[in-house]
């Protein structure tokens, strides 16, 4: 007797499951988001993994914690963007676009382990891709286990015969569980697959790290649960015309949220910059209008970032507003602040701003060197290479006081700089510091200081 199927329609956005099809998802709001997809009822045999101890209510005084040790990694960046290294039974979410780096990164890191057992499952690719990739980063390790398996039940099989420290999946759309009918990627796939490593994650106290895909959109694909049901989810960021990759921690269970961490691509793999400021300042033989230095801060790593604009005239009706890696909107705002406040006139300019090494910045902190940066190329005038900049500009063109200013101070000061600008409401001890110290409230006081 043929085997009766069952489908519900899901919707691609949320998960929301619904009997029938809807035009609009009433947990997402979103439109023509729900998607057929055949499924069958579970087959409690047929779990991949099978709970073996039963939990009871405890009182929290009774509970014995003992100071559980992270997995400290060889690679110091994924130290810093989880908070100090891997927490036995999190699971970890890589996502990034196609290309990026993501399989060359968590390969680097199952290779270099010296002392955890890691067992790396691929969907995506066979055993003799792999190892060509490895041969390519020059790296070999004596505990690291290659798997190309795409079924959740043989997966389990498998690690109860290795028993890693550790587990590496690539990826989890291309991973899928027999107890539905529906194709490997689809939400609910996702879904159940996630939900079976996640109880083996904890039962276990194996770290699971999963690689993500994302859609057209940038953002995770499948269900959003999904970013809700994992510990850790870090974005692999970056531009192809750039050789630099940037690690983002979007969201933290066991550490901060915001930090960040910098690779650079070449032809052996994925290298470590401990001191990306070096690398995303420009060395120019001689001065050049439109760039300004900038101190921001990334999570906890203070950063000096170069900022170069150009202003024209326009050749069209409408000036031109162009931005990369920057808001366009603050863009925006600040030339509407220097056209009413300073009565500079740029509306009939185009002005186009770039953030250099490819690398996206989303710090306030950096809006006067931004300004300074377009005047600059507006009047043709060089800023001092030795100058800086860390101030957030207000709506009446007030200099505002900007969050761990002895941070970027310091930072400044290391890479060389003779002079920062900041504002006048920052309170600081100047006497600790050796590089010129200059502070400011109205962003006139500061033209005067630079033209």
């Amino acid at each position: 007797m043929a085997k009766k199927i069952q489908s519900a329609f899901f919707c691609q956005q949320c998960g929301t499951q619904s009997p029938k099809w809807l035009g609009k998802c009433p947990s997402c709001n979103e439109w023509n988001s729900f998607v057929e997809e055949n499924i069958k009822k579970e087959d409690k045999s047929s779990k991949g993994f099978k709970s073996k101890k039963i939990n009871t209510p405890k009182l929290i005084s009774d509970i014995n914690f003992s100071d559980e040790k992270r997995i400290i990694t060889n690679d110091k960046e994924l130290n810093r963007v989880l908070g100090g290294g891997i927490v036995p039974g999190s699971l970890i979410l890589l996502a990034g676009d196609p290309g990026i780096g993501k399989s060359t990164l968590l390969l680097q890191f199952a290779l270099s382990s010296k002392s955890k057992k890691i067992l790396y499952i691929s969907g995506e690719e066979s055993e003799k891709q792999i190892k060509m990739r490895a041969e390519r980063i020059n790296k070999d390790s004596d505990h690291c286990f290659i798997l190309t398996e795409t079924c959740t039940q043989n997966i389990f099989q498998q690690i109860e015969n290795i028993e890693p420290d550790i587990l590496v999946i690539d990826s989890i759309q291309t991973i899928h569980t027999n107890s539905l009918e529906s194709t490997p990627g689809s939400i609910s796939q996702i879904r159940e697959c996630t939900s079976e490593l996640i109880k083996f994650a904890k039962e276990t106290g194996t770290a699971v790290l999963l690689i993500g895909h994302i859609n057209k959109d940038g953002a995770i694909a499948g269900p959003k649960i999904l970013e809700h049901m994992v510990d850790t989810v870090l974005q692999f960021e970056g531009d192809r015309n750039y050789v630099y990759r940037i690690l983002r921690t979007i969201k933290n269970r066991f550490g901060s949220a915001s930090e960040l961490g910098v690779y650079e691509m070449n032809q052996y793999g994925l290298r470590e910059v401990s001191n990306p400021s070096e690398l995303l300042i420009s060395e120019r033989d001689e001065a050049a209008s439109g760039v300004g230095i900038a101190a921001t801060i990334e999570g906890a790593r203070p950063l000096l970032v170069e900022i170069q604009s150009l202003v024209s005239s326009a050749v069209y009706g409408t000036p031109q507003r162009s931005a990369t890696g920057f808001d366009t909107k603050r863009l925006n705002m600040l030339l509407a602040v220097l056209e009413k406040r300073c009565g500079f006139k740029l509306s009939s300019k185009d002005v186009f701003l770039n953030i250099t090494g490819g690398i996206k910045i989303n710090d306030t902190a950096i809006d006067l060197a931004v300004i300074c940066s377009i005047l600059s190329s507006d009047h043709n005038i060089e800023l001092d290479t030795l100058i800086c900049f860390a101030g957030e500009i207000g709506l009446s063109g007030e200099v505002r006081a900007v969050n761990r200013i002895d941070a970027r101070i310091a930072e400044a000061e290391k890479l060389g700089y003779k002079t920062i600008v900041i504002s006048k409401y920052n309170k600081i001890d100047a006497k600790k510091f050796t590089i010129n110290i200059k502070k400011f409230g109205k962003i006139e006081e500061v033209f005067r200081l630079l033209f």
